[in-house]
């Protein structure tokens, strides 16, 4: 049984800020890709949290990804522009291509950015958040590197290629969905491999094409499309509108963030921003948006339902309670991070054997 321990959120963004700021990053991005990672464990997104900083560090150490990238920003249309990444972490890019989109949405009511020369760029709601923050829906895809087969395939081909969007509430919790094209996205298959815990009957092949609830062959295998033909179809339209039409690398060629440290990702992400008082005032979106959550909370549930909730909302509980609890970290990522942290002299925070709340 895995154990776990507990952890304030400072202490574990300041260690992952010191860790990034180790491999030659500025404090800015550093601090930045720390918060993020942080982010996405507060919100219960371990997948995509702290535990991806070795895999990181490695990429970085490898010359593969840029620690000092010159992320530069071409408008090559009245609503639409162009980041290239220059090969530095995805998060930096992709907060430079959310501040752009907005921009240009507020120019224009609606702003498009396309990113090429990017890597892995972390959980897609942070990006979602951010559009909300300043006010603005918004719409994010990117492609990654083989995951699943094309429908008919055997063999990976399209990323699971998440697709993300936000859309600000009125006086309650704003619409945040981000969802991977698989039945599970693939770093928690990872992250289940970690733990040394199996994975349910229905989510992965093999790399021979068997059925398999080994987490470990499964992440080296083929993860299968959420709802079947459809997934792949979803997949398909990342790797299109990612890839193809950003200059980004498509079609198989993004390189995993695992196992292949040939050469930098090349990962593509398309990032929409869209004035919420388009076609009324931003009185009147409000209101209807209160209204549309009112509804929801009022319809009838299903056997065992205690609450209806709009996508994001379980997320944003969990961060609230997690602020107040800490941070839960299995004592496998403990151990991960504390290595990782004695290679460059940093001290992994204790934590606490239970939530600070239970403590107290």
């Amino acid at each position: 049984m895995t154990d776990t321990r507990y952890f304030e959120v400072g202490e574990l963004t300041e260690f992952a800020t010191k860790i990034f700021e180790n491999t030659g990053m500025t404090h800015e991005d550093a601090s930045v890709i720390g918060h993020d990672l942080i982010k996405a464990n507060l919100r219960g997104i371990d997948s995509h949290g702290i535990s991806r900083i070795p895999m990181y560090v490695e990429r970085l150490s490898k010359g593969l990804v840029n620690p000092r990238p010159d992320v530069t920003v071409k408008n090559v249309a009245g609503a639409v522009s162009l980041v290239d990444g220059d090969n530095g972490m995805g998060f930096i890019a992709s907060h430079r291509a959310t501040d752009e989109a907005v921009k240009l949405a507020e120019k224009n009511g609606i702003g498009l950015v396309g990113v090429h020369r990017s890597t892995h760029f972390g959980m897609g709601a942070l990006y979602a958040l951010q559009a909300i923050e300043a006010g603005y829906i918004s719409m994010i895809f990117t492609n990654s590197s083989p995951a699943i087969a094309m429908w008919g395939g055997r063999t990976t081909f399209l990323g699971a290629s998440p697709i993300a969007a936000g859309i600000p509430g009125g006086k309650y919790a704003p619409y945040v969905m981000d969802m991977a094209m698989t039945v599970i996205a693939r770093g928690k298959i990872r992250l289940a491999e970690m733990k040394g815990e199996p994975i349910p009957e229905g989510l992965a092949l093999d790399v021979d094409g068997n059925p398999t609830t080994d987490a470990g062959k499964a992440f080296e295998g083929v993860c299968l499309p959420f709802g079947g033909v459809k997934g792949s179809v979803l997949a398909t339209l990342m790797d299109l509108m990612s890839g193809v039409l950003t200059g980004a690398n498509f079609g198989g060629d993004v390189k995993s963030l695992y196992f292949d440290h040939s050469e930098p990702q090349n990962v593509g992400h398309l990032f929409f921003a869209i004035k919420p008082d388009l076609f009324m005032s931003l009185e009147n979106f409000d209101a209807r948006m209160d209204e549309f959550y009112e509804r929801i909370k009022k319809l009838p549930r299903a056997a065992n339902v205690d609450e209806i909730m709009l996508p994001g909302e379980p997320e944003e509980r969990r961060e609230q309670q997690r602020r107040k609890e800490g941070v839960p970290i299995t004592s496998n990522v403990i151990e991960d991070l504390t290595k990782e942290g004695e290679r460059v002299g940093l001290a992994f925070p204790q934590g606490r054997a239970s939530a600070l709340g239970a403590a107290a």
